[in-house]
């Protein structure tokens, strides 16, 4: 499986930018889907996530009600919309996918075998 995150870019606060992963290698309709950011000198945390099949989209309560993710499995291709920027959503922004992770650890990256190489959004304020 192999995954290629796009989309980043520099804009200013308030801005918007839509992310995107595209899958090859396999059909991961059936993997959860999940975006992760890691800003220097920080862990890489959770951002949005699919679950399996599932259609419930998680979200990281810094990001509810700005961010949409969603998927289009014809593309195998997993999007992530990004309204709203601010300074603090600063950081390079990974795509992850995994067949075999429980709910539980939706928002573990640690969990997930499967990385795109990480797209740089950078927001100015």
């Amino acid at each position: 499986v192999q995954l290629q995150a796009s989309g980043g870019g520099l804009v200013q606060a308030g801005g918007s930018l839509r992310l995107s992963c595209a899958a090859s290698g396999r059909t991961l309709s059936r993997y959860t889907r999940a975006w992760f950011r890691q800003a220097p000198g920080k862990e890489r945390e959770f951002v949005a996530g699919y679950f399996r099949s599932g259609s419930n989209t998680y979200y990281a309560d810094s990001v509810k009600g700005r961010f949409t993710i969603s998927r289009d499995n014809a593309k195998n291709t997993v999007y992530l919309q990004m309204n709203s920027l601010k300074p603090e959503d600063t950081a390079v922004y990974y795509c992850a996918a995994d067949d075999s992770i429980i709910l539980s650890s939706l928002r573990n990256y640690r969990q997930y075998d499967y990385w795109g190489q990480g797209t740089q959004v950078t927001v100015s304020s």
